[in-house]
């Protein structure tokens, strides 16, 4: 198709159509403002709209149209914005809209460097000036309410990157389908409270003191949610006291008073994200939950135009659905990534209430990064944050010092008074056992759990459990698995059938198991009280012989990692006759941290990066992302053809390598250390299948009772 006249942004697939660049610029500048707008940004929005594709009026770019060589089309608007314009935030933002948001570098950077000064200086791009006659480019300033400081500077100029990342996807997308996609037309925060008045309505009628409680606080939230300001707020709700629903109540009365646009449901772990979400979608309906993470699939089936479907996919982009449950890892490494991929959706966090559950579980080493976020995002893009946990970490000081302009104010005041009443175990300590001691008194009771600090741990005292109803649960099992040995294991304990588990940690934070009686390796005190939380959940039992046992293991150091969490949480034990009290659970955490020292909060210096720059480089956007991991251990993605699985491994062998292809395979994942790669494909167990993972090629060596074995000699081999 040729237009000798027009400078073209796109073609059609099908050749039949075409936009202008003048369209395309128009278009994405407009959703660009619109996003922008919540945080004071639309015009500097509309103004990255109008400038991102302004390298396209070239001639060359219109060759590569018709399958001509690449063409660098970016560069020419961030050159427009930072000389011309004097806007350093649109540079910024243009010159990443493709390739992710670059360090801004040094002056001093050479030409064509992968920094914003090294793109500036590029003298070989395409003669595009023909942008003049067509394009008017508006002004835009800062906006007021955002101070020009360096940390403050990146989180404005990645939010406005998402707005930008995200217009320029959708304008795309409309155009090459023809039509709009079906985004939006959610149900809004006032009817979906409504849902959860209707569904917790037969609650009020509470026949026992203990579901009085919960209607209590439950009550509570709905009018705190109400009636509060916008703000930065804790929610300390004892074990068994209802916490997953009365944050939604209050998050959902919040943002149908306040008009904030959604809920963001951020989650510890994959490992309990689904139950929550099951929830959700059981109080406010299917179609108005998405979870996002790399457990889940909305992919669409070729030839397949569900349109509820199509839109859950897109709603997995850019988080434009109402309720949004995800992952702590998801969520802040979107905050401090560079990547559109990661980005595009952080615009949709700005006027929301988000609610990080478990928040007790945010990893210390990360720890100043995660609460400037927040900060952040509270102070200067609407939000509404509630730090919701049953044993809250005494996270004022870091507020204080971050982000001093706010005040922490618990939504339940009156709680801490419940903790004697909601308690439902005895802690006991019975001091150092060897493993056959432990596995003799675990097949002494026929229902109980063990959680234990090591997977090799864990294997071995499997073995050792009497046959009937035992059952090993670690990260060496993919996902699929863990799910369905879960589901086993609630049917059992419903049944009063024999049921022993031994587990790490992943049991502890929110899965909804209910023991008779619980083991703890020691740990970290909120590790030991999580691990509480399994028994007696429901209160059925006497506390007094709801017994959750303490102990160390003959032989086995502690591991280093969670050494000060053992010698804080040692201090803690000696010092306070119930650890579980609210003072107890603040001591710990004060203590720990005294521990590890304040540089231990930001390990690797990310705070520093953005307030100083990092080695005399500015704005270290792409340095950062690639530093930031929650989950910061070096292990690498084996694949497992197991059941569903092997059809998904096929795929990937043939060649297929999107993104739906990858978050199904997740479900058939297990993640080792690079040490134990290296044994595999030494013995041909394993091959690569791409430059980041690998795909099981000995089946022998996975079992679905254990998950992945490493001794290739034996297949019984274990590793910690």
């Amino acid at each position: 198709m040729e237009h000798p006249d027009v400078f073209l942004a796109h073609i059609s697939e099908d050749g039949l159509r075409a936009q202008s660049v003048k369209e395309h610029l128009q278009g994405t500048a407009d959703l660009a403002a619109e996003f922008a707008a919540p945080f004071g940004g639309r015009e500097q929005g509309r103004q990255s709209g109008m400038l991102h594709d302004i390298g396209k009026f070239s001639h060359e770019f219109q060759k590569r149209l018709h399958g001509g060589p690449k063409v660098d089309h970016a560069t020419a608007g961030a050159v427009e914005a930072f000389f011309h314009l004097r806007q350093f935030e649109t540079a910024f933002v243009i010159a990443g809209h493709h390739g992710g948001l670059p360090d801004g570098g040094a002056q001093t950077d050479a030409a064509g460097a992968g920094t914003l000064f090294g793109r500036l200086k590029k003298t070989d791009l395409p003669d595009a000036a023909a942008w003049r006659k067509e394009v008017q480019i508006p002004a835009a300033v800062h906006p007021r309410q955002i101070p020009i400081d360096n940390l403050s500077e990146s989180f404005y100029i990645r939010m406005l990157y998402s707005c930008l990342v995200d217009a320029d996807y959708l304008d795309t997308e409309t155009f090459m389908a023809g039509s709009a996609a079906p985004r939006g037309n959610y149900e809004p925060p006032a009817l979906l409270l409504e849902k959860l008045q209707q569904y917790i309505a037969p609650w009020w009628d509470a026949k026992t003191e203990l579901n009085r409680k919960r209607c209590d606080i439950l009550r509570t939230c709905l009018q705190t949610g109400g009636s509060c300001r916008a703000g930065l707020y804790t929610l300390t709700v004892p074990t068994g006291g209802g916490k997953t629903v009365s944050s939604l109540a209050f998050a959902l009365a919040h943002a149908a008073a306040r008009g904030k646009k959604r809920i963001i449901y951020v989650i510890p772990y994959t490992s309990i994200i689904d139950q929550t979400a099951d929830v959700f979608r059981k109080i406010l309906g299917d179609e108005n939950v998405i979870e996002h993470h790399a457990g889940v699939d909305y992919s669409v089936p070729e030839g397949d135009v569900d349109p509820a479907l199509y839109r859950k996919a897109l709603a997995t982009e850019n988080w434009d659905a109402p309720v949004i449950v995800t992952t702590a890892v998801q969520f802040f490494e979107s905050l401090y990534g560079n990547r559109s991929s990661r980005c595009r959706k952080l615009h949709n966090i700005a006027d929301s209430v988000v609610i990080f559950d478990e928040a007790q579980t945010l990893p210390v080493s990360y720890l100043r990064p995660c609460v400037a976020a927040i900060g952040q995002l509270v102070q200067y893009y609407g939000v509404t944050a509630v730090l919701c946990t049953a044993t809250q970490p005494a996270l004022q000081p870091l507020f204080a010092e971050l982000a001093p302009a706010l005040t922490m104010q618990e939504i339940c005041p009156g709680t801490q008074a419940l903790y004697d009443f909601f308690r439902r175990t005895t802690l006991r300590n019975a001091g150092e056992l060897t493993e056959a001691e432990l596995a003799a008194r675990l097949n002494g009771l026929p229902q109980t759990l063990c959680v234990v600090n090591r997977r090799a741990t864990a294997q071995r005292l499997y073995a050792m459990l009497e046959p009937e109803g035992r059952y090993c649960l670690t990260t060496l099992l993919c996902p699929a698995d863990r799910k369905r040995l879960l589901k086993e294991i609630r049917s059992r304990l419903l049944q009063g059938l024999p049921c022993r588990v031994v587990s790490t940690s992943l049991i502890e934070a929110g899965v909804d198991v209910d023991f008779p009686s619980a083991w703890r390796e020691e740990a970290g005190l909120d590790s030991i009280l999580q691990t509480g939380g399994r028994c007696n959940r429901e209160g059925k039992r006497p506390v007094a012989e709801s017994i959750v046992t303490i102990f160390r293991l003959e032989g086995q150091r502690t591991p280093a990692m969670i050494r000060p969490n053992v010698d804080s949480a040692r201090h803690v034990l000696d010092t306070f006759p119930d650890p579980a009290q609210p003072e107890a659970i603040e001591s710990y955490f004060s203590f720990y941290r005294a521990v590890k020292g304040d540089a231990s909060l930001d390990q690797h210096q990310i705070l520093d990066a953005f307030r100083t720059g990092f080695e005399g480089r500015m704005f270290p956007f792409a340095t950062v992302a690639e530093t930031f991991h929650l989950i910061d251990t070096a292990t690498v993605t084996v694949y497992l053809p197991v059941d569903e699985g092997a059809a998904l491994v096929e795929r990937l062998r043939a060649g297929d390598v999107s993104r739906s292809l990858y978050r199904q395979l997740g479900q058939y994942a297990v993640n080792i250390y690079p040490e134990h790669l290296k044994k595999l494909l030494a013995a041909g167990a394993a091959e690569p299948a791409d430059t980041d993972s690998y795909i099981l090629t000995d089946l022998s060596l996975y079992d679905r009772q254990t998950g992945l074995s490493l001794n290739v000699e034996t297949g019984k081999g274990i590793f910690q």
